[in-house]
């Protein structure tokens, strides 16, 4: 009988950085070697608030205390919506000198500090109110918001499930196309990818007119938009 080597390549753009191919291999007398995409979409259960915590001061002690102040601000904002301040996180904090550029000397003419917090949420009514909040207590100077999930095996599972569904459809045509059977699965590899939606940067002047005028919150009333976790199936499969 007639050997036949059939193989197939599939890339699948999992983000604009980045793209899944198929793994180096030796094509095997009688197998078909197919990728292909699957995705699974879902309403996100996780919103993370982002923002900067940055006071700037003619000294350094200044500069902290002023920092240490909107922090507080921002503690209090949490726990008059219900939330321990310990559900915040903190991702950096520095203090730095600021020069004048302008004087070939370079004198320190200030000092600035900054730390960065993140907070996750899972009630979706509580993003308006805190994001008001907290541009009322003037802290940060952007706010930043994502809708995630915080658990993603379940729908990597059937992002899986629907590329490996495909996968096996590519591989069956050929099969059938050159006469053959397909047999069974003899190899497979997999990659997975969440596409996280951010949403721009609200600046706390906005949020401050929303606040002033008497109407709901910028994100009040709206969905938001589904998480799109995706696969990519490589599988090689024995004809017979």
């Amino acid at each position: 009988m007639k050997t036949l080597i059939v193989t197939v390549y599939a890339l699948f753009v999992l983000s604009a950085l980045s793209v899944a191919q198929s793994p180096a291999m030796n094509a095997m007398p009688n197998t078909i070697f197919v990728g292909a995409d699957g995705k699974f979409e879902t309403a996100p259960d996780t919103a993370l608030i982002q923002f900067n915590i940055s006071a700037q001061a003619g000294t350094s002690k200044d500069a902290y205390d002023l920092a240490a102040r909107q922090a507080e601000a921002t503690r209090q904002v949490l726990r008059a919506n219900g939330i321990d301040p310990k559900a915040a996180e903190i991702g950096f904090f520095s203090v730095n000198p600021q020069y004048d550029w302008k004087n070939s000397a370079h004198k320190i003419i200030g000092y600035q500090v900054t730390t960065s917090v993140s907070l996750k949420l899972k009630d979706f009514s509580k993003i308006g109110p805190i994001t008001q909040q907290l541009a009322d207590a003037n802290v940060g100077g952007s706010q930043t918001l994502n809708y995630t999930l915080d658990s993603t095996e379940e729908a990597k599972s059937k992002a899986v499930a629907d590329a490996y569904r495909r996968a096996r459809a590519s591989a069956q045509s050929l099969a059938a196309a050159s006469g053959r059977t397909l047999g069974e699965l003899s190899y497979a590899s997999v990659d997975t990818s969440e596409n996280i939606r951010v949403l721009a940067p609200m600046a706390r002047r906005v949020m401050n007119a929303a606040m002033a005028a008497p109407t709901p919150a910028p994100t009040e009333e709206f969905s938001p938009q589904n998480v799109t976790v995706t696969a990519h199936v490589n599988a090689m499969f024995v004809l017979k």
